[in-house]
């Protein structure tokens, strides 16, 4: 917040993320932090807990840094005070100083005071998991709109976590420039933390007024293409599953495509057409993770909504990963979170190519529409792209018509969107024999056969 502020601290060489820049390009030097991952394991096996911290490290990875350890606790709950137990936090700060690393990461959202203890114990920075997230999407924003949501998902974290030092940053009262309250009246006054907090909720205000903005924009867009009757199918799945690449498979979105966590965090959307014409959409959604802090999935509501509003959900799995249950376990809590679960699912399992056929074989007998596929060789894409057209909402009204050659307009929406049966060319114009939505069944009622 105040630059003066964070000028004044300072770190012992060797322990600061350290950037040399030579006036040569080919010898500049980019230092990545240095960090040591600490997990609680509260509940599960020891294997769910060693791929919570192997999910930790290619998080702190994707933020740019470079792990030099993890330690885990066996506990039936945190420690109230400084997360591990006091004998794991001595251990702890050994192999801080060992190591010479410059940041710790806790697997789990830390309370400002346990934040604070185990910085004052171990000596350097401390973030947690929500923190860490947050700095991968703010590395990751594009948009105005993404950067936004960013922006005030890290403001309301930060929020409760101000840290203030003392009276001696509060802004003093004076006599007459007080306004007249003189001697008596001179005291505190607004202390920095409660400058900086008032600060933060004015920006707040703006944020959620700038998205309210950008939300209607999107929900129009929205209305277009329900009144255009356009069906729409929404990729969803975890982070790094392979949405990008599926959606650049089936409809060559030429979307960016990046081995990381959280590469896509503005939705894109591609129109794609059925074996019989039909037109819908397809969009590639923000991916999830486990636990996702409160704060993003409130910031990022309006991008989520593009599921909510979802006629289809293509839930896109990693059948490489380790656990690739509960990433579906995962998903699927966020999609309850935002109210998505009445809307049919189609299981998607990418990357079968490098997939253990056991786990393959377990997916497949676990849930149900299942479709295995490889975005990478192409594999099972066809049948993945039937099943889509498949599970397409189906229009209710039956029409047979004989539609004059002036209107072709109409003849080309029966094709855009409806189930054609029959279609021949006669002498007097086009004959249909189609199922279509009501609206468009009333505009061809009068040419009717």
């Amino acid at each position: 917040m105040d630059l003066a502020d964070r000028a004044a601290l300072t770190r012992a060489p060797g322990m600061s993320t350290e950037l040399v820049d030579e006036s040569e390009v080919e010898y500049r030097q980019l230092r990545l932090e240095r960090v040591v991952l600490i997990s609680v394991w509260t509940s599960g096996t020891q294997a769910d807990a060693e791929n919570a911290m192997q999910e930790l490290k290619a998080l702190a990875q994707t933020a740019g840094s470079v792990v030099l350890e993890g330690l885990i606790q066996r506990r039936s709950s945190p420690e109230a005070s400084t997360y591990l137990g006091s004998g794991k936090v001595e251990e702890l700060r050994e192999v801080v100083a060992a190591t010479g690393a410059d940041t710790v990461i806790a697997d789990g959202e830390l309370s400002p005071a346990q934040l604070r203890n185990l910085e004052d114990r171990v000596g350097v920075k401390v973030v947690d998991r929500t923190a860490l997230i947050l700095d991968i999407f703010a590395q990751h924003a594009r948009s105005v709109e993404g950067k936004a949501q960013v922006e005030l998902a890290q403001l309301n974290y930060l929020k409760q976590r101000l840290r203030g030092w003392g009276d001696s940053l509060s802004r003093q009262v004076g006599g007459r420039a007080a306004g007249g309250v003189g001697i008596g009246g001179r005291g505190p006054g607004e202390t920095k933390l409660e400058t900086d907090r008032r600060r933060i909720n004015t920006r707040i205000a703006i944020l959620r007024k700038k998205l309210r903005t950008m939300e209607s924009t999107r929900e129009m867009q929205r209305e277009d293409r329900r009144r255009s009757r356009v069906p729409s199918v929404a990729l969803v799945g975890y982070t790094n599953a392979g949405k990008s690449s599926l959606l650049n498979r089936l409809t060559g979105a030429g979307v960016l495509v990046e081995d990381a966590l959280f590469a896509t965090l503005d939705p894109t959307t591609r129109r794609s057409s059925s074996t019989d014409g039909r037109v819908y959409t397809l969009t590639d959604t923000v991916g999830f993770v486990r636990h996702l802090p409160t704060d993003l999935v409130e910031a990022f509501r309006s991008t989520l909504e593009e599921s909510v509003q979802a006629d289809l959900l293509v839930h896109v799995v990693d059948g490489s990963d380790a656990d690739p249950q509960g990433q579906i376990s995962a998903v699927h809590e966020v999609l309850r979170s935002i109210g998505a679960t009445d809307i049919p699912e189609l299981l998607a399992v990418n990357k079968i190519d490098t997939a253990d056929p056991e786990t393959l074989a377990a997916l497949r007998s676990n849930n149900e529409r299942v479709v295995m596929v490889s975005a990478v060789s192409g594999q099972g894409v066809e049948e993945l792209r039937t099943a889509i057209e498949a599970g397409l909402p189906v229009p209710q009204e039956s029409v047979d018509v004989l539609i004059p050659w002036d209107r072709g307009d109409l003849v080309d929406r029966v094709h855009r969107q409806g189930e054609i049966e029959v279609d021949e060319y006669l002498a007097e114009g086009t004959h249909l024999v189609a199922r279509v939505h009501p609206d468009l069944g009333g505009e061809l009622r009068p040419y009717a056969q």
